[in-house]
């Protein structure tokens, strides 16, 4: 069944014909957008926020991240002191030595021979910034 669309009406005092003009609404300005982070972000999640916060295209910030990323890894493997990112930590690789072991199936004791690990130090800064 359609639909017939009402005529206005002939009242003299009705409200139909006194329609009030519309008031203009003024928008504030938008708010930063604040992200609530829930998860462990993805690599693209954080190109995202980078990209945003710096005001640069997500190409851009995919590549300072990867060139960062490539930096900490060359520094971390040849450096003596390792790779520092200041405010969040210090990436390196210490030696870890020659050790006995108990297989906790067998009780069997085994060696493990010594290897090179990397380690990361959290920054002061990023401890105080996390854990308040």
């Amino acid at each position: 069944m359609a639909t017939a669309k009402k005529a206005p009406c002939k009242k003299a005092a009705c409200a139909c014909k006194k329609a009030a003009p519309a008031k203009e609404v003024k928008k504030a300005a938008p708010a930063p957008k604040v992200v609530k982070i829930t998860k462990t972000p993805t690599k693209a999640a954080i190109i995202d926020m980078v990209a945003e916060k710096v005001q640069i295209t997500k190409p851009q910030a995919k590549a300072a991240i990867e060139a960062v990323v490539e930096i900490a890894y060359n520094a971390a493997k040849n450096a003596k002191d390792g790779f520092v990112l200041p405010g969040i930590g210090k990436l390196l690789v210490k030696k870890q030595g020659a050790r006995k072991c108990r297989n906790p199936k067998t009780g069997e004791t085994i060696k493990i021979k010594a290897k090179n690990v990397v380690k990361f130090r959290v920054a002061k800064a990023a401890k105080d910034a996390i854990l308040g």
